[in-house]
């Protein structure tokens, strides 16, 4: 059975920021399961036993090397996607993340190509499709 796939996926993303109007992104490299060259904020699937929040905090971790200072939830969205033929479900909930940007690393080389600092009005391109669906429904709240 796949997340996804034979059943709803559950999973956070988060959009980390400085309290200063950026935002942090990565780039998604050839490693990465899917969406390679497209940038994105930061996610990944709950495991089973986690809550949403410690999710977060054990992703952001991983990706970016930091704790986080703060931690609010947006909403959630859906997520259908077609992935090498296939229909994908997924359920995401999204976190606005306050970050130290002096401690940010590149905390996963190996699937990312490069991170950066944007401000929302000056994304680069192109998105991860999740990116698109979060600006649409919550980029009120990033203002």
């Amino acid at each position: 059975m796949e997340k996804g796939i034979d059943y709803i996926g559950v999973g956070v993303s988060f959009i980390c920021h400085d309290g200063k109007g950026n935002y942090l992104m990565n780039k998604r490299s050839k490693n990465c399961r899917d969406e390679h060259g497209k940038w994105d904020f930061g996610g990944g699937a709950v495991d089973f036993g986690f809550t949403l929040e410690k999710t977060v905090l054990k992703e952001v971790k991983e990706e970016y090397g930091v704790k986080p200072i703060s931690c609010k939830i947006l909403g959630y969205k859906d997520v259908f996607r077609k992935q090498k033929g296939k229909k994908t479900h997924w359920i995401f909930y999204d976190f606005l993340v306050l970050v130290d940007r002096k401690k940010i690393k590149n905390n996963e080389p190996h699937k990312f190509d490069e991170i950066g600092w944007f401000k929302i009005n000056k994304l680069p391109k192109p998105l991860h499709p999740g990116v698109l669906i979060t600006l649409k429904k919550f980029k009120d709240k990033l203002k």
